[in-house]
C-alpha cells in the first residue's frame, strides 16, 4: 500500500483496526504475569540450576568450571549418594501402592449414597491443608517414646510400642504411615472418576449377575485407569520430594535409615554450601523421575482404557 492510499484511509477504519490489534494482545496481557513469573520463578532458576552443576560453585568464594566432576564424584567418591537413594527408593516401594489404594478406598467410600457425606468429605480433607511442618510436630507427638498416644493406645491392647523415631526398623515404616496422612487432593481426584462413570453399567452388570468384586475389577477399575495413571505419577514424584516430615522428625536418623534423597541435596546445598555439587544432585533426581514417568507411560497401553479410543476402534470393526 502506497503512502498515498494510508493517508486516505477513513478514520473510522483505523480505529477498527487499532482495535483489532489490541483486541488481539488483551489475552497476553492477562497472562503476563503468569508468563513473568515462570521465566523468573521457573525456567530461569532451572536452567540456572543445570548450568551451575558443571561448577564448583559455593555459597561464598571463588566460582571454578569442573566439567563432570560433580557428577562422577556423586556415583564414585560419595556414599552418601547411595544410602540416600536406596532409602528414597524403599520409602518409595510402599508408599506408592499404600497412597493409591488409600486414597482409592476413602473416594469409594464417600462416593456410596449415605447421609452426612459431605461431612465426611471435608473431615477426610482436612489433613491435605495442614502444613508440612505443623503436620510434622503432631506426628512427633503421635510417635514419642514416652508420650505418644500411639503407644497409650498399643499398651491398652496389651502391646509395648516400639521407640518409633530412634529404632531402625521402625522410624521408615513411622514416616511412611505419616506421609499416607494427606489423602484429601487425591481422595477427590478418584472421587471425579467415580461420579463420572455410568451406572448404567454397574445396572446391567447386576442383571447379568456380577458381584460387587466382579463390578469392581471389570467396570470401576478399567474405568478409573486414566485417572490412576495420573495419580500415580504424581505419587512418584511426591515420594522422591520427600523432606519436611523425615528432616523434623527424624533428621535423617537413626543411622541414616530415613535419609532421604531430597535431604541429601538439601544439607549440600545449606549445610556444606556446595550449590554446584547439589543442582547436579538435583538433575540426577529428575533424570530419575523421568525415567520412571516415561516406564508407566510406556505400560499404560496395556492398562489404561480409553472410552473415546475403545469407541472408535468399535466404529471402526463395524464399517469393516
Amino acid at each position: 500500500m502506497s503512502t498515498h492510499e494510508t493517508a486516505i484511509i477513513p478514520p473510522q477504519a483505523a480505529k477498527r483496526r487499532s482495535k483489532i490489534k489490541w483486541g488481539r494482545a488483551t489475552p497476553y496481557l492477562f497472562i503476563l504475569p503468569w508468563i513473568i513469573g515462570l521465566f523468573a520463578f521457573t525456567l530461569g532458576p532451572l536452567l540456572f540450576s543445570l548450568v551451575i552443576s558443571f561448577f564448583d560453585w559455593p555459597v561464598v568464594g571463588q566460582v571454578e568450571f569442573i566439567g563432570f566432576r560433580n557428577y562422577s564424584e556423586m556415583f564414585t567418591e560419595d556414599p552418601m549418594f547411595w544410602t540416600s537413594l536406596g532409602v528414597t527408593l524403599k520409602f518409595a516401594a510402599l508408599f506408592v501402592p499404600l497412597n493409591i489404594i488409600i486414597a482409592l478406598g476413602l473416594a469409594m467410600l464417600l462416593n456410596q449414597n449415605v447421609r452426612g457425606k459431605s461431612i465426611f468429605r471435608t473431615i477426610f480433607y482436612l489433613p491435605s491443608v495442614i502444613s508440612g511442618v505443623a503436620l510434622a510436630m503432631i506426628w512427633a507427638w503421635v510417635y514419642s517414646g514416652e508420650y505418644g498416644i500411639l503407644n497409650y493406645f498399643l499398651s491398652l491392647l496389651g502391646i509395648t510400642g516400639p521407640d518409633w523415631l530412634n529404632d531402625t526398623t521402625w522410624a521408615p515404616v513411622a514416616i511412611v504411615i505419616a506421609s499416607l496422612w494427606g489423602q484429601g487432593t487425591m481422595m477427590l481426584i478418584f472421587l471425579a472418576g467415580l461420579k463420572n462413570i455410568p451406572k448404567e453399567l454397574y445396572e446391567a452388570s447386576s442383571i447379568d449377575g456380577a458381584g460387587r468384586g466382579r463390578q469392581f475389577f471389570s467396570i470401576t477399575l478399567p474405568m478409573l485407569s486414566p485417572t490412576v495413571l495420573f495419580n500415580l505419577i504424581t505419587t512418584i514424584i511426591a515420594a522422591f520430594q520427600q523432606l519436611t516430615l523425615a528432616l523434623v522428625l527424624t533428621g535423617g536418623g537413626p543411622m541414616r535409615s530415613t535419609y532421604f534423597y531430597a535431604m541429601y541435596m538439601y544439607e549440600n546445598a545449606f549445610k556444606y554450601s556446595k550449590m554446584g555439587y547439589a543442582s547436579a544432585n538435583a538433575w540426577f533426581m529428575f533424570l530419575i523421575v523421568l525415567a520412571l514417568t516415561m516406564v508407566v507411560f510406556k505400560s499404560s497401553s496395556m492398562w489404561v482404557y480409553y472410552e473415546g479410543e475403545m469407541k472408535q476402534n468399535g466404529n471402526k470393526k463395524k464399517a469393516k
